[in-house]
């Protein structure tokens, strides 16, 4: 029996171990987020030249280690007066860090000043930015992978609420899309757990005929975009509601009508409300719930000279917004914007009397830069963009400039 259970331990410690090694290996599970070519170009350059001790923030530390939390937008303002300008952190040294979204919470960055330059590296690094080597290993029911553990660009609890609710649409697009027709008991107002029933839309019956459930997400009252200089229509959001799992397809079948004669009658789709924003009601569109997509959300700046204004403040009827929360503006994919482009938002100068002029004449006081805002999701002539930092209210009409 001894010599049994001492081979029965053997083996559960060789399998711990080659779980520890499996863990602890350079690069499992490590993440593999995009780098702009753009991004790497510049890092490259700060690589040969270093950063100029002008651009260090004022109180950069000589070290930090990193914590459990942070961002690397949170390090790139702690090293540099601009945490946009992550490509120059990382370029700092390339030889430690290979790849700016392998920073893990352990590793200590050591910042050197060599003449009237700046560089930055690992203390330690193996060279290849891996995690660091040790991992203790305990028994327990649930795993982490290795890439769970690196820092992101940006806490992505803050937009991943927005990420599938704005909806920019045209003129028609909402209109076409499949509706709830009908609910049971004759109910006004469906919350989730409630059942409901829909129809397609321009002939085209809503059908449950793939491999997988399909999930819709519920809309209502497409609100016009209109671009706050020219007055144009830039397009059409759509209210987020709640979301639907589609149950059964949609049919027809045989009723018996007035005469006794039969006839056929549209048997609609069944749909279960399993998530509700707000109340839902006949009348509210479906589209098919999207394929969630990776992104990064790298901060960065936009390549091209940027003149946006804000167009609205996402789920809410006021003008004012503040920081953490989202906005639309008036430039999309059409004019270069991108996920992670980073803006300084301008507060519009106020429109005053000369009252030291005999004549009073009216005076505009300059725009004053209020913050920064990055773009996470994009449209044709719309995007979306968090606001990051701000130092008053920020309001429709706001002008939106290159950071630097």
């Amino acid at each position: 029996m001894t010599t049994h259970l001492m081979a029965k331990s053997r083996v559960a410690l060789a399998a711990l171990a080659a779980l520890a090694g499996t863990l602890a290996a350079p690069g499992a599970w490590a993440q593999n987020f995009p780098i702009s070519a753009a991004q790497k170009q510049t890092a490259n350059e700060v690589a040969q030249k270093g950063v100029p001790l002008s651009e260090l923030a004022p109180n950069a530390p000589d070290s930090y280690t990193v914590k459990s939390g942070d961002t690397l937008w949170d390090i790139s303002k702690l090293f540099l007066k601009s945490p946009w300008r992550w490509p120059e952190l990382w370029g700092m040294n390339l030889n430690d860090i290979k790849n700016p979204h392998r920073i893990y919470p352990g590793q200590v960055l050591l910042l050197e000043r060599l003449g009237d330059k700046a560089t930055l590296r690992v203390a330690g690094s193996s060279g290849d930015g891996a995690a660091p080597d040790t991992i203790r290993v305990t028994p327990r029911t649930r795993y982490e992978a290795l890439a769970d553990l690196a820092l992101p660009a940006l806490k992505s609890r803050v937009i991943e609420a927005f990420l599938a609710e704005p909806l920019i649409v045209d003129a028609n697009e909402l209109q076409a899309a499949p509706r709830i027709v009908a609910t049971q008991e004759e109910r006004v107002l469906l919350t989730r757990g409630d059942r409901a029933y829909a129809r397609g839309s321009n002939g085209a019956p809503l059908m449950d005929d793939q491999a997988k459930q399909q999930l819709f997400r519920l809309f209502r009252n497409a609100t016009p975009l209109k671009d706050p200089g020219t007055g144009e229509i830039l397009g059409y959001e759509a209210q987020y509601i709640g979301k639907a799992q589609l149950i059964r397809s949609e049919t027809t079948g045989e009723v018996q009508g007035e005469k006794g004669q039969p006839e056929s009658a549209v048997v609609p789709a069944t749909i279960d409300i399993v998530s509700a924003k707000e109340e839902i009601r006949v009348g509210d569109r479906m589209l098919p719930e999207p394929a969630r997509a990776l992104s990064t959300y790298t901060p960065h700046a936009p390549s091209q000279v940027v003149d946006a204004r804000i167009v609205s403040v996402y789920g809410s009827a006021v003008i004012n917004a503040g920081q953490s929360q989202v906005v639309a503006i008036n430039r999309g994919t059409q004019d270069g914007m991108e996920a992670g482009h980073v803006l300084a938002i301008l507060k519009d100068g106020q429109r005053i009397m000369d009252k030291t002029d005999p004549a009073r004449p009216l005076m505009k006081l300059p725009n004053e830069r209020n913050g920064l805002l990055m773009v996470f999701r994009t449209f044709d002539r719309v995007s979306y963009a968090l606001i990051l930092e701000i130092t008053d209210s920020v309001r429709v009409g706001d002008r939106l400039i290159n950071p630097r």
